[in-house]
């Protein structure tokens, strides 16, 4: 990992992909039932908050290893969300 600032970018952009592919899916479908998209974008949102607040962590003892975790949180969590998305 290069620095915080490009996981907090990366966070910031991945996860706010997902939420306009959200608004995307919607426009394509106007009628069909939109809470599954719009639980999609509550967990996206909630996600964004409980990343950047561990990454903004400071008392941290082993910094490589607590950025390592969240890298992978991230991605577990992308992944999840984007699945979701396509079983739409």
């Amino acid at each position: 990992m290069a620095s915080v600032k490009n996981l907090k970018k990366d966070i910031n952009y991945v996860l706010g992909d997902i939420i306009e592919e959200c608004y995307v899916w919607e426009l394509l479908n106007p009628k069909a039932d939109k809470k599954n998209a719009e639980a999609i974008i509550d967990e996206a949102i909630s996600s964004f908050d409980s990343l950047i607040e561990k990454v903004n962590a400071k008392k941290v003892a082993d910094s490589k290893a607590h950025f390592k975790a969240i890298n992978s949180e991230f991605e577990e969590t992308a992944n999840a969300l984007l699945a979701k998305i396509n079983s739409l």
